[in-house]
Formats: C-alpha cells, sequence, structure tokens
C-alpha cells in the first residue's frame, strides 16, 4: 500500500459553506430516510390507503417537493466536489492520484457494504463507492466534455424512460400487499436475522441491473457537475464569481418548482416521477448549495448556518448513526415502531433527532480533528495512523 507523505490538510482549506451544504444534505436524507425506514410503502405502494389523512398528505406531498431527490442529489454534488478538490490537492504531492482516489473508493465501498447489509437496505455509500470507479475516465477531461456527458446521462435516459412509463401509465400504479404484510411481519415483529433478511430482500429488489443502470445516470452527473464547479472555483471565490451564480441561482430555481413541483398540478402522476426526481431533484441540489453558499456570505445570516457546519464536517460518522437510530427506533429488535409513526410524526422525530446531532458534533469536533468514522477511513486510506485528538493550549 503507497503511503502519503502525511496526511492531507483537512482545515486549513475547507469552505465553511460547503460543510454547511453537507450538513443541510444529512437533514434531507434523513428526511427522507425515516419514512422509509418506517413502512414498506416506498417500494410496493399503498401508502394513500394506509397513510390516508389530509396532514399526512400535506407531509408527505412537502416531503416529496422539497426533500425527495434533492439531497442524496446534492450530496452527489458534493461528492464529485470534494473529489476535485481532492485531486487539487494531490496534484502539488508526490503521490499518485489514481492510487489514492482507488483507495478512498474502495474504503467507501466497504462501509458501504456492511451498511447496506447490516443496517439499511436504502444506503447510498456502496452505490458512491462502485460509480465513483467511473470518475477515473473523467479526470483528464476538459470541463466541456464533463459538463456534455452529465447533461447527456441526465436528459436522455429520463426522457426515454418517460416516454416508455407513459405508454404503460395505466398499469403503474400498482400494490403489493404480499410484500407489504412480509415486511411489516419481518421488521415489525421477526428475529435479528429476518429482519436482516428483509432488508436484503429489499436491497436486492431495488438494487438490479435496471435500477442499477438509472442510478448511474442519477449519480455520475451530479459527480461531474460537482467537479466541474470545483475546478472552476465558482463556489470557491463566491465574490469574484457571483453574477454567475446569481444566474445558475434563477436558473435553477425555476426547473426547481416546474420539475418538483409542476407534475402536481396534473395530479402528480406515476409517470412523471422520473423526470421529477431527475431533472427537478438536480435543479432542486444546485439550487441548494448555491443558496446555502450566497447566504453563507452575509455576516448577519451566517450564525443560522454554523450549526449546519458541525453535522457536515462529520457527514460520515453523522449519516451511519441516523441509520443505527432509526434501525433501533422502528425494527423489533428495537422499539418496534415500524408502521406505527404517521408522515408528520417522522418529521418531528427527524428534528428532534437532528437536533441532537447539532449538539453532539459540535461537542466532537471541538475536542477531535475528525468524526470517529472520518478518522477510520482517512486511516485505512493513508494506510498509517496519526492523532485525533485536538491539541488543547494551556495558558
Amino acid at each position: 500500500m503507497q503511503k502519503i507523505n502525511g496526511p492531507l490538510s483537512d482545515t486549513n482549506d475547507r469552505l465553511a459553506w460547503i460543510d454547511a451544504a453537507r450538513g443541510f444534505a444529512i437533514l434531507g436524507i434523513f428526511m427522507v430516510n425515516v419514512p422509509a425506514f418506517n413502512a414498506p410503502f416506498f417500494l410496493y405502494g399503498g401508502e394513500k390507503e394506509y397513510f390516508s389523512s389530509s396532514i399526512d398528505y400535506m407531509t408527505q406531498s412537502f416531503i416529496d417537493i422539497f426533500f425527495q431527490a434533492s439531497f442524496y442529489t446534492l450530496f452527489s454534488f458534493l461528492f464529485g466536489f470534494g473529489i476535485q478538490m481532492l485531486i487539487d490537492r494531490l496534484s502539488t504531492r508526490t503521490a499518485k492520484i489514481n492510487t489514492f482516489i482507488f483507495r478512498r473508493l474502495f474504503v467507501l465501498l466497504c462501509f458501504g457494504l456492511i451498511h447496506a447489509f447490516l443496517l439499511w437496505h436504502g444506503d447510498i455509500l456502496l452505490s458512491y463507492g462502485l460509480i465513483g470507479m467511473f470518475l477515473f475516465l473523467f479526470f483528464k477531461r476538459t470541463n466541456r466534455t464533463l459538463t456534455l456527458w452529465a447533461f447527456s446521462l441526465l436528459l436522455i435516459p429520463a426522457g426515454l424512460y418517460t416516454y416508455l412509463l407513459y405508454q404503460f401509465r395505466d398499469q403503474l400504479d400498482v400494490v403489493d400487499n404480499q410484500a407489504i404484510s412480509q415486511a411489516f411481519a419481518n421488521y415489525g415483529q421477526g428475529t435479528y436475522i429476518e429482519v436482516l433478511q428483509q432488508n436484503y430482500q429489499d436491497w436486492a429488489n431495488t438494487n438490479t441491473v435496471f435500477g442499477y443502470f438509472f442510478l448511474i445516470c442519477t449519480l455520475l452527473p451530479l459527480f461531474l457537475l460537482g467537479m466541474v464547479f470545483a475546478r472552476k472555483r465558482w463556489l470557491h471565490d463566491v465574490e469574484v464569481n457571483k453574477t454567475v451564480l446569481k444566474r445558475l441561482w434563477i436558473i435553477t430555481l425555476v426547473l426547481f418548482i416546474v420539475g418538483k413541483a409542476g407534475p402536481y398540478l396534473v395530479g402528480n402522476p406515476t409517470w412523471l416521477s422520473f423526470p421529477q426526481d431527475i431533472i427537478g431533484g438536480t435543479a432542486s441540489a444546485i439550487f441548494y448549495i448555491i443558496s446555502l453558499t450566497l447566504l453563507y456570505q452575509k455576516r448577519n445570516l451566517q450564525r443560522y448556518l454554523v450549526p449546519f457546519t458541525y453535522v457536515g464536517r462529520m457527514s460520515l460518522s453523522n449519516y451511519i448513526l441516523q441509520s443505527v437510530i432509526s434501525f433501533w427506533l422502528f425494527y423489533s429488535v428495537g422499539l418496534g415502531l415500524y408502521g406505527k409513526v404517521s408522515p408528520f410524526g417522522s418529521v418531528i422525530i427527524v428534528l428532534v433527532i437532528y437536533c441532537f446531532q447539532i449538539l453532539a458534533s459540535k461537542w466532537w469536533m471541538k475536542r477531535y480533528k475528525f468524526g470517529p468514522l472520518e478518522w477510520l477511513w482517512r486511516v485505512l486510506m493513508y494506510g498509517q495512523n496519526f492523532a485525533i485528538k485536538r491539541m488543547v493550549k494551556r495558558g
């Protein structure tokens, strides 16, 4: 294993608004994941029959418009942005960039395997590790090539698949009652082994070859767009690039509203769900990152965004912690609340736990340089141990 001559800086060149965006993404991902931890309807349909009150419908619509497909895309954008920043730092060191990036992705993939099969079938880390390998094809390509590939991967499959869904629009709203009953039995009343078996079955139903193809067409474009933003330093030199950022902010806001909320004007049909997530989700992700970047430059607003930076600086640890807590809350091996929490109740749970994560992350980062899993990730990447505790200044 090749060693880098000491760990790359993780503090001096951090952008606080990027950390805030990571923390905000962790909140958004959790807002979508908790309802899926609580019930099988995201996979097998039937939520309208089970959660039928007006407050349930309003809550689900709110999450669908402002959270669904907006935050794993935001995190994907930040993933590509971070990869490019790492490449820029590595280029000044005597290190093989591809070797180091591969090691980084491989460790992430291992985290994903553990998370996906022992905790949460909706894991995204495994997909990041696998799909991130495609980035080696783009490290030496121009920004124009990256942008062209990104928009081609987003728009062409989305257009073709939406056309296909429209042709079969009357056959899409299928509820798999048998799968729902099985999920309720295993997650709500099963043994630990039965919970894991159900978790694997749900993972397998989602991660088919066909499903992974469209996941590549969703994540890889965001990786590439994040790399382009990092190369152009649009989010580094904010004042210099404010005009460009404001133009992109307006464009993505319009696409966000049209793409995410527009389908509700025609009854939110299932055949429009794919462009709603792909086009609207991508636009909302970029809208969110630009909004946070611009807002963070205003001193009177910074203090409201700083709490997100604590969570964002240890985003991997907080992401896994959310799954551990949800596993304990909802499944039979813990409190067994599976299927017993309304959509509005899930929002309350998310906000309470996230506030706890802010406080815990602030406490941790005052005493340590990295989150616990972030530290482990670096140890495995560099092949060496290094101090995690901060030096205490003594008077």
